[in-house]
């Protein structure tokens, strides 16, 4: 029985910086796949749908050119080479990691799946592993609701959506959150038509309305349908088309398309990893239970990533690599206590989003300082015609200190980043007034922004 310092399951952005970074250190690290490395951002995630998106927002531009005094000319999206570029950027990545774990001695890939045996014994094929330490990286994989019909009709996953070589006439997407709102503008800007059906009152149901509202503006805006409040009851074939049956508004309609993306939300992947064979408690959902340093239940076992549960990023998987290394390896006593968060949802308009809403500080008792402004005001939004969302603050009235921030905007997600470090550093909002902004700049609208923050009943 093969020993090891560290078993690995799963090379995700926790488990495979992990894997390498414990054998740069000598240890014998063992690292188990059983797809591609790099686990769902490279292969099924954030690289692909981000490069889909890079497509998109041209053809977008170029079918839009006469705004900017540009002629165009007519404009065809051709999906399969969008798929054929997005394919070579994965695979850039993925060569990349495979290479990374080739150079290093002590780090051993095992491809095939795992499954406990024990606390500490995993068994990969026909041969078992051992390890007093083995950490869990083994992600989500999408949530197929229990509908009726829907196991009868062709439907399309995050996954085999970006398989598609020919632009659907229509798309249907059952659920408005991030990835439901990210293909429907990518596949409208394609030259769908496209229709969401969310179950919500309003889309992002977590961010604060006058936030989700702009954005649902933006979309609708560029052609795109959304039946809000909805149930859906019923998916069928009819006539070679999908049909959802959808009740909203006390009324019932017949939703009809020509492709079903189904984009409900993410299960673990943790069913078939024999965790009750070593002790490893899971919520009624499956997640991996862990405490603030990421143990589980089972001394020498921890759960890193989606797998866990908690906020589903890229950047929080390498964050939990980052904590669980430093207190392996560093002395440190690291938690994900109190973690502030920044967050994005990749639409055009773009959602940089850190800290509280409004709701969520005021559902705290925070007295509060709010402002907001919309794009329309920024010199730089003005001069690329990308005036489309807002920026919004919120402040703790007592000490001046940033509670959250919505930045809806061309890159919001780079530009939340800015009042993300002056979070962290724990700095009044006003040291953002008396800062210099480059002109002509997106930045330069925070200048407005802070102005407009007031005291809120």
């Amino acid at each position: 029985m093969p020993q090891y310092d560290a078993i690995v399951i799963g090379s995700g952005q926790a488990g495979n910086p992990l894997s390498q970074k414990l054998a740069d250190r000598g240890w014998a690290v063992a690292l188990i796949e059983r797809e591609h490395l790099g686990g769902t951002c490279v292969n099924t995630g954030c690289t692909p749908t981000k490069t889909m998106i890079a497509s998109a927002q041209v053809a977008h531009y170029a079918r839009n050119a006469d705004k900017w005094g540009v002629r165009a000319g007519e404009v065809r999206v051709d999906l399969s080479g969008v798929v054929a570029r997005k394919d070579r950027v994965v695979e850039q990545w993925r060569s990349g990691q495979e290479r990374k774990v080739q150079e290093r001695k002590a780090l051993h890939l095992y491809r095939g799946h795992a499954r406990f045996i024990g606390p500490h014994q995993v068994r990969v094929g026909e041969e078992v592993l051992e390890s007093e330490r083995i950490f869990i990286d083994t992600g989500t994989r999408p949530d197929i609701p229990l509908l009726e019909g829907l196991g009868g009709v062709d439907s399309l996953d995050n996954a085999s959506i970006m398989r598609l070589t020919e632009v659907p006439d229509h798309l249907l997407v059952l659920g408005g959150g991030y990835v439901g709102l990210e293909f429907g503008q990518m596949f409208r800007r394609f030259g769908s038509r496209v229709t969401i059906v969310h179950r919500a009152q309003q889309l992002l149901p977590r961010e604060d309305a006058d936030v989700a509202g702009s954005l649902q503006h933006a979309l609708e805006g560029e052609g795109l349908r959304f039946v809000l409040g909805a149930t859906t009851t019923r998916a069928e074939k009819q006539d070679g088309q999908v049909a959802l049956t959808v009740e909203a508004g006390g009324t019932t309609e017949t939703v009809r398309g020509s492709h079903l993306l189904v984009a409900t939300g993410r299960r673990p992947n943790t069913d078939d990893l024999g965790l009750q064979d070593a002790g490893v408690q899971t919520d009624r959902r499956g997640f991996i239970r862990v405490n603030s340093r990421l143990e589980t239940s089972v001394p020498g076992v921890w759960a890193l990533g989606d797998v866990k549960g908690g906020p589903a990023f890229t950047h929080i998987s390498f964050n939990d690599y980052q904590i669980v290394y430093a207190n392996l390896n560093e002395g440190k006593a690291l938690t994900t206590d109190n973690r502030l968060v920044p967050y994005a949802v990749f639409t055009d308009p773009q959602l940089g989003r850190v800290g509280l809403t409004e709701k969520e500080a005021r559902a705290a008792g925070r007295r509060l300082k709010v402002g907001t402004i919309p794009m329309a005001w920024v010199a730089r939004a003005i001069e690329r015609d990308e005036t489309a969302g807002l920026m919004k603050l919120v402040v703790d009235a007592d000490t001046d200190r940033i509670l959250g921030a919505a930045i809806l905007a061309t890159e919001g997600g780079e530009l939340v980043q800015i009042l993300h470090a002056v979070m962290l550093a724990g700095a009044p909002y006003t040291l953002l007034k008396g800062a210099i902004y480059i002109h002509p700049t997106l930045a330069e609208g925070f200048w407005t922004l802070m102005e407009q923050v007031k005291p809120v009943d």
